[in-house]
């Protein structure tokens, strides 16, 4: 039996120290050296300061920034404490039939009609929904589009500058075939603000 139990436990050493040291050293390693913006998250930083990830939304409430999608994420990463908060990175995980899902486009509609409430344009559907992750940081030309009137006037610029903006920080479909032009809501209310 130790003839056995012998070569099986040194394999298992054997493959540890592989699967579980050398090759995630290796990986990082090279993450590092070839990518080393997106090995450590994608993120945006001026002068030093973090403001956010490329990659993932945060909640904008106040009238002068661009709203995002609906998110299921909160202001502080998860932990067992604040287990019942919406917190860390997670999707809604409602259902078209859940009556939850409804309550929360409809309480997004009169935030955004309560926010501009001179817009009578059509709501573009990213703004009161949530994506698959919960996380997208984009949101549709249309969706900042429709934000351009409350934006500019909570900032007194001209309707004009904004749009101008939404321009300059809408991104291609991505290899030129894949997806729809976007904007990235962080990026675009930095550049608002004048730190990008």
């Amino acid at each position: 039996m130790l003839s056995q139990l012998r070569p099986a436990l040194l394999m298992l050493l054997i493959l540890t120290v592989i699967t579980g040291v050398i090759y995630p050293l290796a990986v990082t390693g090279i993450a590092q050296v070839v990518f080393p913006k997106q090995a450590n998250g994608s993120l945006i930083v001026i002068n030093g300061k973090v403001y956010g990830s490329e990659l993932i939304g945060q909640q904008f409430s106040d009238p002068k920034y661009f709203w995002g999608r609906l998110s299921a994420t909160g202001d502080f990463p998860y932990n067992p404490f604040n287990a019942e908060t919406l917190t860390g990175s997670s999707g809604s995980n409602y259902g078209p039939l859940n009556p939850a899902l409804t309550q929360a486009a409809q309480a997004r509609i009169d935030a955004l009609k309560a926010a501009d409430p001179g817009n009578n344009a059509p709501i573009p559907v990213d703004l009161v929904t949530a994506s698959g992750s919960g996380l997208d940081p984009h949101i549709s030309v249309a969706a900042a589009l429709y934000q351009v009137h409350r934006v500019a006037a909570a900032r007194g610029l001209s309707e004009a500058e904004v749009q101008s903006l939404v321009q300059k920080y809408t991104r291609g479909r991505q290899f030129g075939f894949l997806g729809e032009p976007r904007v990235n809501v962080l990026e675009l209310n930095l550049a608002l603000d004048g730190l990008k």
